[in-house]
This record gives C-alpha cells, sequence and structure tokens, in this order.
C-alpha cells in the first residue's frame, strides 16, 4: 500500500482533508506505504457408458479382491473417474507453481539479511522526520517544541516534513490549511539550529482515483507550481511532495518535477519527493498491475530519473507485505542496493522507518521493525557504497511513534552506546 498520514489523534476533531489511504489489499506505498499501499476439463476416457467402461458383463473380482480408492463407489453410488484426478493433479500443480517461486524468493531475501554491516555504515547527520498536522493546525504549543527539541537532540535528524496540506484535487492548496506555520518555523529555526522545516504536500492520484488529482492536466500541474510558490512564501525551508499512487513511468510526474525544481533552486531550497519501492524483480509493477491493478512498484530507471530532478528522494520502505523479520530487512536491504546503484551522489538519498504499528494485507508490525529495518539499511549501504555522504534514513511518523521506536533508531542508526 503506498503509505498515506495515518489518522493522527486529534483534540476534538481534525477538520482537515487527509489524502486517503490507499486500499491495504492492493499494496502499493499505503505506501503504501505506505512503506504503506492486494492480491478446466477432464479427460472423460473412463467414465460410465464411455468406450473406455468396464464391461459389467466380465466376472466379478475374487472375494477380498482390492479396490482402488478410484474405483470405489461413493456415497450416492456414482464414481469418480480420471477427470477427477487431473483435476486434483492441475490443481497442485498451480499451487507449487505459486509456492515454489515465493518461497525461492522469501529464501532469498532472508539471506540477504544475512552477514554484517561495515564499519562507519551510521548517520552521516541527513535524516528526517514525518510530522503530523497538529504542528501546524493549532493543536501544538511551545511546551510540545521544547519536547521536539529534547526528542531530536543528539540524533542525525536535519529535516522535519510537516503535513500542511493536502492540495485540492485542482492542485490549489488553502492557506487555512497551515495557520501556525510561521510559528512552527520560526520556534524550530529558534529551538533546533540548523534544522530545515519542510512542507509535506500530497494528494492522491488519478487513474486510480478518477475523481483525485490530475497530473496529465497542465492547469492542475500549473496550479501546484503557484501552490508551491505560496507556502514557500510562508518561510519554510523546502517543500517535500507525496502524490499517490505514482505509476512507474509517469511522464506528466516528471514534467511537474522539473518545473518545480526549477521554482525551488531559484530559492536555494530543497525539493524533496517521497518515492515508491524499486521493482524486487526486473517490470515486477506491470506484472502486479497487471494482476490487481495498481503496480505499486517503479522501475529501477524510473527512480533514477525522479532522483535526478530532486534534491532528495525518500523511500516508502515499508507496508511490504514482508511475514517475518528476517524477510523485510533482507527487502530493505535489496531496496537501498536498488536505489543507491541509480540515486546520483548529488541527491539525497533516505530509506523509510516504520515508526508506527498496524496488522493488515502488506504490513504486519511483528515483520516490519525499525530494528530490522535499520539493519537492512545499513547491510544495503556497506554492500553498495558504504561511504556514501549524502545518506539517511526518515522516520514516518512522530505521532504513531513508541519509546521502543525512538531507542531502536538511536541504538541502531545513530550509533548512540
Amino acid at each position: 500500500m503506498e503509505r498515506r498520514e495515518p489518522q493522527e489523534p486529534t483534540a476534538g476533531g481534525d477538520g482537515d482533508r487527509l489524502p486517503e489511504p490507499a486500499d491495504a489489499s492492493a499494496p502499493e506505498d499505503t505506501d503504501g506505504g505506505a512503506p504503506p499501499q492486494e492480491r478446466s476439463g477432464g479427460d472423460s476416457s473412463g467414465a460410465p457408458g464411455s468406450p473406455g467402461a468396464p464391461d459389467s458383463s466380465e466376472a466379478p473380482e475374487a472375494p477380498g479382491a482390492l479396490e482402488s480408492p478410484e474405483a470405489s463407489d461413493p456415497p450416492g453410488g456414482k464414481r469418480r473417474g480420471p477427470w477427477a484426478r487431473r483435476l486434483r493433479r492441475t490443481a497442485l500443480a498451480l499451487v507449487l507453481v505459486l509456492l515454489v517461486p515465493l518461497l525461492a524468493a522469501e529464501t532469498a531475501l532472508r539471506i540477504n539479511y544475512t552477514g554484517d554491516p561495515a564499519d562507519g555504515t551510521y548517520t552521516r547527520g541527513r535524516d528526517a522526520v514525518w510530522l503530523g498536522h497538529a504542528w501546524v493546525d493549532g493543536r501544538k504549543k511551545d511546551a510540545d517544541i521544547d519536547a521536539l527539541a529534547r526528542r531530536l537532540k543528539g540524533t542525525g535528524i536535519r529535516d522535519l516534513y510537516v503535513h500542511s496540506g493536502p492540495l485540492e484535487h485542482d492542485g490549489t492548496l488553502p492557506e487555512s490549511a497551515y495557520p501556525r506555520a510561521r510559528w512552527l518555523i520560526e520556534s524550530v529555526h529558534r529551538e533546533l539550529p540548523g534544522v530545515r522545516v519542510q512542507a509535506w504536500l500530497g494528494d492522491i492520484l488519478a487513474p486510480e482515483h478518477p475523481e483525485a488529482l490530475h497530473l496529465e492536466r497542465a492547469e492542475s500541474r500549473a496550479a501546484i507550481l503557484r501552490s508551491t510558490r505560496q507556502i514557500l512564501d510562508t518561510g519554510y525551508d523546502g517543500v517535500h511532495f507525496d502524490l499517490e499512487p505514482l505509476h512507474s513511468g509517469d511522464g506528466d510526474y516528471l514534467k511537474l518535477l522539473d518545473a518545480l525544481h526549477e521554482e525551488t533552486s531559484s530559492r536555494d531550497v530543497p525539493l524533496s519527493v517521497a518515492a515508491h519501492q524499486i521493482d524486487p524483480l526486473p517490470g515486477f509493477h506491470s506484472f502486479w498491475g497487471t494482476l490487481t491493478g495498481h503496480p505499486k512498484w517503479w522501475s529501477q530507471e524510473f527512480f533514477g530519473q525522479v532522483a535526478r530532478r530532486v534534491d532528495q528522494i525518500a523511500v516508502m520502505s515499508y507496508d511490504t507485505m514482508q511475514p517475518l523479520e528476517g524477510t523485510y530487512g533482507g527487502y530493505v536491504a535489496q531496496q537501498t542496493a536498488l536505489a543507491l546503484e541509480v540515486t546520483p551522489p548529488s541527491t539525497d538519498l533516505l530509506m523509510g522507518l516504520p515508526f508506527f504499528k498496524e496488522n493488515r494485507f502488506g504490513h504486519w508490525a511483528h515483520a516490519e521493525t525499525v530494528p530490522a529495518a535499520v539493519r537492512g539499511v545499513r547491510l544495503g549501504l556497506s554492500r553498495t557504497d558504504a561511504d556514501r555522504p549524502r545518506f539517511g534514513v526518515a522516520l514516518y511518523v512522530d505521532f504513531a511513534a513508541t519509546e521502543a521506536d525512538w531507542a531502536a533508531y538511536r541504538e541502531g542508526w545513530v550509533n548512540e552506546p
């Protein structure tokens, strides 16, 4: 599933319209993932009355002779012919055709989780965290800023993706969506020098949601660009887009990124995007899209095309359908390596960590843990580009995180004793 912002706890109700979650039964992303973003006739020879049927005139078998199960008459007097055996064999063959490749893939992922990460594969001070809408709608106060500063002290977090939308389906953004943005930005700059506050914007997309945002419409892309100028004028240090479900190869999305990057570059602020996972097997997005109508993954080539158009790309490496902690960690290691291979050194690459707990098809909390994700990230980094400086992790999401999640991040990635 494509990952959407989970329902944030509200005091008296949250009036803003959040992007609706993608169908958890058709992963891709919520993440998605989201992180979190679904899943013959027989031969009648031997049947009564056929040329191969037994001749009733033949002498009966000797008393005590054993009949085969197929030849015995079931209750009701009807006999099962070879078609029944063929049906059972066909069903077994289908199960094996599906099960054997799956078991092989899961075994490969578990093996990918073995070994030791390289020394020094820890935070480079370029990590990020997604923050909920409460930070800009008036629910958070000065005491919350103090607590956030204490929470982030000594970590590698440099960017805050603050939910400041969503965009309307025509690409516009009402200013009423972020009334306390200036307060937040000024407070963070005062209490957390060097930490950037980015506006997290997004919406659900056509064609999977026909009533939603249509990137193929030039007027919609133009409206998104105007919305970006509008929110950067508020004082944000950058803009982070999460548009889902975004199909691999979407040329209109690439056109949008080109226009957005020209704008952000002119202001010397980063353009950041949340990215779908990469095909675990070549062309897998096409296969899954044909099967479910929801492609979920991006091709590695398309991922690289996106990464070259932005300053920062964060992989939603959760909502993976993995059933075990070991296979999830191996999957994250593979995703890390695939992303590193096509992300230019000039772009920050961040791998998502699941700071939330859900149990549904596409995401199992016992499997998708922060320790497994961190270890997978370090393994993928070690095997591909251990010294990559512009690399980090992104924590999803602040209001669903537990103390155990924060402790695992600090111990495994920040390398606190």
